[in-house]
Order: structure tokens, then C-alpha cells, then sequence
């Protein structure tokens, strides 16, 4: 399976402090309406660390379901579910269960807090790769793990089969230049996972990413993504001056999700509520990333 184009790092939402199954639906629907390329719950836009387990599988069923449901003309959008976990046993149960409810591919996170050897990390995804039969994507986010895949490992993990690609959240241009130097692109593929940098990572070779602001603009996302794949640098490039501040917007006035979950509500999409440790933005920060939407023609038409 070769996974590219645009994919949706999907919030979860919440009311009451419970998992608001209704708008997760309406919220896949509209995705796919939308035209976007693949779906992903329970990433780190999805709160996945403050899921409980039974939460986290019921996160993805209920994506399965709300996707085989909604009709589109074309090809479906993948479904990528997050399945990582720094306890490898945890990790296999959650791909497992992936798998069985009919998710196309699972999102492997490095194992976050107990900051395993890079031995470590091969063991753990390769466990992973040899058993359970699902296309599986790496995700380097050491800002949020503190620890990174170095080259080798990942060139070591690529050749399985089962490992088909990877989510690249460590910033870097020569990150991304170096694994896509060093993999086989008809095996393995990169994919931004930095709204800001999927132009620049994709005109070095990265196919796709898996977006945050995709929440709340799919359709623009993916126009960013389609232009840049199709070598179209003119229009790639005012996508990105266009979508940049809002990029930057939604990624740095505050801890993600907080913005993008602010965003959505201020647009008419309510997502809910955050879940603690995460709070709502404050009051200078929502100005800002208000004025920001309007001043970018960001209302709530979407």
C-alpha cells in the first residue's frame, strides 16, 4: 500500500467529558465530502493520551464505520489509525484491534517517556511489523516523545513489509532528504507531519501529509497537496503563502490540539471539549486566532 496525499490528523471531541460519538461522525462525513485522501484518529490531535483504552478502540471503530458508511464517488479515503504506545504489548493489542475492525493501516509512534535504545525502537516496531499483517506508518515526533529514529533504523525497519512509510515531525529538510536518499520510494514513503513544512518536505521528496488545519479546511489541504505532487510549484506555492498563517496559527499560539479544537468552535464546527491536562486557550491568544481566520477568509462557510 502506498499512502500519500492529504490525511487528517483527526480531533477527537468531547461533551461532557465523554467522547461525543454523534459530531465524530459528522465530522468524518464532512471529511470525505470534502475529498480528503485518508483519515487518521488518535493521533496526537486526538488527544490519544488522555483515551482510555476501551475509548481509544471505540475512537476507531466509530471512524471505520462513520467512513464504509458515507457514500463519495471515487476512491474511499484510507483510514490510519493510531495504534502506538511506549509498551510494546499495549502497542500490539491496539494494532491488533485495528486490524480486526477493519482500519487500511495503523500510525506507530515512537515509544514515548521510557526514551528506549535505538535497538530498542527496532525490536519494538519490528514486533509490531511481524505480527500483525497491516500496513504500518512510522511517526518521528521526538518533540513530543524525546526520542528520535536515527537514519539507520529507519532504513533497517523500511525493508520490512509491513512498514510501508513514515510521519516526519522532526522539522528537518535534511531529515527527510536523507530517509528518502536512503529508502525505496515504491516501498516506503514520507509523509509531512508539519502543516508548515508539507510544501518544502514534499519538494524534496516527501508524498502527502497528515494535517492538523486539514480539520478545518480539507478541501484547501488537499488542493496544497494535489499542486505539489503534481509538480504544479506556481499554485503549490500561493497554497502555502495563503495557508501559512493559518498553519502557524493553529500550531503555535498554544499546545496542539488547543487551537485547531478553538478554531472549529469559533467556525461554527463545535469540537467539543479539551480534555485535562489540556485547557481552553486564553483570551488574548483566541483574539488572535481569530483575527487570524478572518483575515484570511476563514468563516463559517468553511
Amino acid at each position: 500500500m502506498r499512502i500519500q496525499g492529504a490525511l487528517t490528523a483527526m480531533i477527537t471531541p468531547f461533551r461532557g467529558g465523554q467522547v461525543d460519538f454523534e459530531r465524530l461522525a459528522r465530522n468524518v462525513r464532512w471529511q470525505i465530502e470534502q475529498g480528503i485522501d485518508g483519515l487518521v484518529p488518535v493521533g496526537t490531535t486526538g488527544e490519544s493520551p488522555t483515551l482510555s483504552h476501551q475509548e481509544h478502540r471505540q475512537v476507531i471503530e466509530a471512524v471505520v464505520k462513520a467512513s464504509a458508511a458515507t457514500k463519495r464517488a471515487g476512491a474511499k479515503p484510507l483510514v490510519v489509525a493510531g495504534s502506538g504506545s511506549n509498551s510494546t504489548t499495549e502497542a500490539l493489542e491496539l494494532t491488533q484491534h485495528a486490524k480486526n475492525v477493519g482500519a487500511d493501516a495503523v500510525l506507530l509512534v515512537n515509544p514515548y517517556y521510557n526514551r528506549p535504545t535505538q535497538e530498542g525502537l527496532y525490536r519494538h516496531f519490528m514486533t509490531l511489523a511481524d505480527k500483525v499483517a497491516i500496513p504500518q506508518v512510522l511517526y518521528n515526533i521526538p518533540g513530543r516523545t524525546g526520542v528520535q529514529l536515527s537514519l539507520e533504523t529507519i532504513v533497517r525497519l523500511s525493508e520490512h513489509p509491513n512498514i510501508v512509510g513514515i510521519k516526519e515531525a522532526t522539522g528537518s529538510l535534511d531529515v527527510t532528504s536523507e530517509i528518502v536518499c536512503a529508502t525505496d520510494p515504491r516501498k516506503f514513503t514520507v509523509l509531512s507531519g508539519d502543516d508548515s513544512l508539507t510544501l518544502p518536505l514534499m519538494a524534496v521528496g516527501a508524498v502527502g501529509v497528515i494535517s492538523v488545519v486539514s480539520n478545518m479546511l480539507p478541501a484547501r489541504v488537499k488542493a496544497l497537496v494535489d499542486a505539489a505532487a503534481a509538480g504544479d510549484l506556481t499554485t503549490a506555492r500561493k497554497l502555502h503563502q495563503q495557508l501559512f498563517p493559518l498553519f502557524s496559527g493553529c500550531l503555535k499560539l498554544a499546545t496542539n490540539p488547543i487551537p485547531i479544537k478553538t478554531a472549529m468552535n469559533l467556525l461554527g464546527k463545535d469540537s467539543g471539549e479539551l480534555r485535562l491536562p489540556l485547557c481552553e486557550m486564553g483570551a488574548a491568544e483566541t483574539a488572535k486566532l481569530e483575527k487570524i481566520l478572518a483575515e484570511h477568509g476563514v468563516g463559517k462557510a468553511g
